[in-house]
């Protein structure tokens, strides 16, 4: 849901050909690599037709057309800049929710781990009888015959 909005003067182009024109921006709690993001609203407004296989936009302006663009290579550095930045927002949200979990399940920190307890109504039986060095399993003694 948008927080509010607000309307700024906007120029595009330069000195020997621009356009001029107040547009409402709707501001949003948006974690993102991006200032602002220019949709249809805009370009109807100031007549704009974005071409994407070439990274540009054009518009009409007061002494010809005006041409915005930019490189492949800052498109794909602005891809990459924005897929750290959703990859960190996963991360950390996948992180909170993993820390709530572990401490869910954590051990009890006054239980001693180095102790094996048997469990009531468990029994030692010799691995191999037959062998000297007396290895045993703990094996339960309330099973069914089953």
């Amino acid at each position: 849901m948008p927080l509010g909005q607000i309307d700024l003067p906007i120029t595009i182009g330069d000195l020997t050909n621009y356009r001029m024109d107040t547009l409402t921006f709707k501001v949003v709690r948006f974690h993102g690599t991006y200032h602002v993001m220019l949709g249809r609203p805009c370009y109807a407004k100031f007549m704009a037709i974005p071409i994407y296989t070439y990274l540009k936009l054009k518009m009409p302006g007061l002494y010809g057309v005006i041409t915005i663009d930019t490189s492949f290579q800052h498109a794909y550095e602005c891809e990459v800049k924005c897929w750290e930045h959703a990859t960190a927002i996963i991360a950390s949200k996948d992180l909170a929710a993993i820390r709530k979990e572990v401490a869910e399940e954590a051990p009890n920190p006054k239980r001693s781990t180095w102790s094996f307890e048997l469990i009531e109504g468990a029994k030692e039986v010799l691995i191999d009888p037959s062998s000297s060095k007396g290895k045993v399993a703990c094996i339960g003694a309330t099973l069914s015959s089953k």
